[in-house]
């Protein structure tokens, strides 16, 4: 874990995020979004985290109003069913100003020139983000959106526009387009498999909490065409393939 999360293990970080007392402290100018920078305490535990809540959430033409923190805590969900990793421990819950997400504040590497590692073709990080991209059909994967941290692990943050049940992929990693997926990927992919058709798995459980059918069944067979084909994927011919800004 980062700094912020210091001493924490992914499930006393849930613990926390979900029980814990949120005071915020700012709000992050830059966001499409209200997304707010606080910290959140329980029983002498404190740690930095983002919440997001639904009240702040901007229509979007695309996606259901109302959704897209949902979407983060599912993001989170594959990205745990996956063994990686790739997504900071996040929560659905009441905050200060309603319903939203709260998520475990990263601290990144301010050391890591992110335009660099975001053409790197040799970083199994990046790759592993690229395939979880794949899996949850991302549409907005920029370069402010990967957070290496000082210890060499990479997160991704801002996954409220995924999901979608058409093909929607846009991202900045498009380097391994068409080459074959690693075996790592592979064997991850036949765990999250596994779990999407396991009855009860936690994994559904908190996709059917957070998705529609349609969107759930198009998780189910992406994960499928990525284990067929076995492949990275290519970008859409009728969808722009990186999303802009790219930063």
């Amino acid at each position: 874990m980062t700094a912020s999360s210091e001493g924490l293990s992914a499930t006393d970080a849930l613990e926390l995020l979900g029980t814990g007392d949120i005071t915020v402290v700012g709000r992050l100018a830059d966001a499409s979004n209200a997304t707010l920078y606080c910290t959140v305490a329980a029983g002498g535990a404190e740690a930095a985290c983002v919440y997001k809540p639904v009240a702040g959430e901007r229509p979007l033409w695309d996606f259901p109003d109302g959704t897209l923190a949902g979407r983060e805590v599912a993001a989170f969900a594959v990205s745990h069913a996956l063994g990686w990793d790739v997504v900071p421990p996040t929560v659905h819950r009441d905050g200060p100003f309603g319903e939203g997400m709260v998520q475990l504040w990263i601290d990144g590497d301010p050391a890591v020139d992110l335009i660099d590692l975001s053409r790197d073709r040799h970083h199994a990080g990046l790759r592993r983000m690229a395939v979880f991209d794949a899996v949850i059909n991302n549409s907005d994967r920029k370069i402010g959106h990967l957070l290496p941290t000082r210890d060499g692990h990479l997160y991704g943050c801002d996954h409220g526009v995924s999901f979608a049940e058409d093909y929607k992929l846009r991202t900045v990693l498009w380097q391994w387009q068409g080459e074959p997926l690693t075996d790592e990927a592979l064997a991850a992919l036949d765990g999250l498999h596994a779990a999407l058709e396991r009855p009860g798995d936690p994994l559904t459980g908190e996709l059917d909490r957070h998705l529609t059918g349609p969107e759930v069944y198009a998780v189910r067979r992406r994960v499928e065409l990525l284990r067929t084909h076995r492949v990275h994927p290519y970008p859409s011919p009728d969808w722009p393939a990186v999303p802009w800004p790219p930063v």
